[in-house]
């Protein structure tokens, strides 16, 4: 129980030093300071504001390499020695403030890093931080590849996803619209559904078979592994940067692979955008050929029936000319009758045209006699036959 007030008699006293010691350091600094220019005080403000960066950062550094090290590491690289505290270290930067220490009584002095250990410490927080900065890069190409297949992943039911829309619009839509509320429209569907669910099971079969196949071929590795590892033929190091080496060359050729298969996919695009446009010239060059063979047809049947009609106009022109050179043979044989006889056959013709007019007046008045007849001839046979018909009457009686 005695110690105890010992050590703080100890600690009180060791502070009030150090309290007195940093009183007699401020009034000297003051006193050194008290005869420098504004200038002068300006960049001795701005050199201790750089040395206490560096010595934050150094602390901040000293902090991150003493939480990583364990208890028993720290011994090989903290090795006490007094060359001086951190005050010392603060006030190296000022090489124009001289200071004397009037305190006698000796203070025990903080421990403090060398340049040798400084710079292994710095060198292992960049390994540290390499590393940390390694393993960010591999989880995030690793999240990046995982995104990647997810997205890839989400095209492709995306694309199956269309296709089973348009198939299901081409193949029951289309079918129900035109047969609304019949039973075979509905049965389509349901059958269509159930080709669908079907499909879906027997995928979900090759996915389990494909899954226990890949699980098989996990654990034949595995125990490859492990014998390799039995026998002495573990992975080193200098194996494992062979492997990545190769995986980088392999990525870089499947880089190449991907665009040269792009610039194929754009060529392709290209090929097929002058393929339509062909089509559609050849589309138009059929339909104009179409056009042009019906006008040709349409030609030709002209053709054979102006063909026809030529055959009937040049036979109509051979009679025509048999007819006129006829007439011009007759119209060169032909002779003008004397006036006289003229006279005589033009008076002849005007009494034979008045005959004929005599003599159908007279038809006509016998045809007008006989039909006066024929119905005098009527009536009488009528009373004949009334006559007779009295005349067995009145002998009956």
């Amino acid at each position: 129980m005695e110690p105890r007030p010992t050590l703080t008699d100890e600690e009180s006293e060791r502070d009030s030093i150090h309290t007195g010691e940093s009183r007699e350091l401020g009034e000297e600094l003051l006193q050194d300071l008290a005869p420098l220019a504004l200038t002068e005080l300006r960049s001795v403000v701005q050199e201790m504001s750089h040395a206490n960066s560096m010595l934050k950062l150094e602390t901040a550094m000293f902090e991150k390499f003493f939480n990583r090290m364990e208890p028993r590491d720290l011994a090989s690289h903290l090795v006490p020695e007094k060359r001086g505290s951190s005050l010392d270290l603060g006030h190296a930067a000022l090489p124009r403030i001289r200071r004397k220490s009037k305190s006698r009584i000796p203070v025990d002095r903080l421990v403090c890093l060398t340049v040798e250990q400084k710079c292994d410490l710095a060198q292992r927080e960049l390994e540290e931080t390499k590393e940390d900065i390694q393993r960010m890069k591999e989880n995030s190409e690793r999240i990046l590849q995982n995104y990647l297949a997810v997205l890839e992943e989400a095209d492709i039911r995306i694309v199956d996803i269309m296709k089973a829309k348009t198939d299901f619009d081409k193949d029951i839509v289309k079918t129900i619209i035109k047969k609304k509320g019949s039973i075979i429209a509905s049965d389509k569907v349901m059958r269509y559904m159930e080709e669908k669910i079907r499909s879906r099971d027997v995928l979900k079969e090759k996915i389990h078979l494909k899954n226990d196949s890949l699980k098989v071929q996990k654990k034949k590795m595995q125990m490859q592994l492990k014998q390799k590892e039995e026998l002495g033929e573990a992975l080193h190091e200098v194996d494992f940067q062979q492997l990545k080496i190769e995986n980088a060359q392999f990525l870089e050729k499947i880089e190449e692979r991907n665009q040269e298969l792009l610039q194929q996919k754009m060529t392709v695009g290209n090929a097929l955008h002058i393929l339509n446009c062909y089509k559609r010239k050849l589309q138009t060059a059929t339909a104009t050929a179409t056009r042009l063979v019906r006008d040709i047809t349409q030609r030709k049947e002209s053709l054979e029936k102006i063909d026809r009609e030529f055959i009937v106009v040049e036979q109509e022109r051979n009679k025509a000319e048999i007819l006129n050179k006829r007439l011009r043979k007759q119209l060169a044989y032909y002779k003008v009758p004397p006036v006289l006889e003229y006279v005589h056959e033009k008076i002849t013709v005007h009494e034979l045209e008045n005959t004929i007019k005599i003599w159908e007046r007279k038809v006509e008045i016998a045809q007008m006699a006989l039909q006066s007849y024929r119905s005098v001839w009527q009536k009488a046979k009528i009373a004949s036959h009334q006559l007779q018909a009295l005349l067995p009457e009145q002998a009956t009686h």
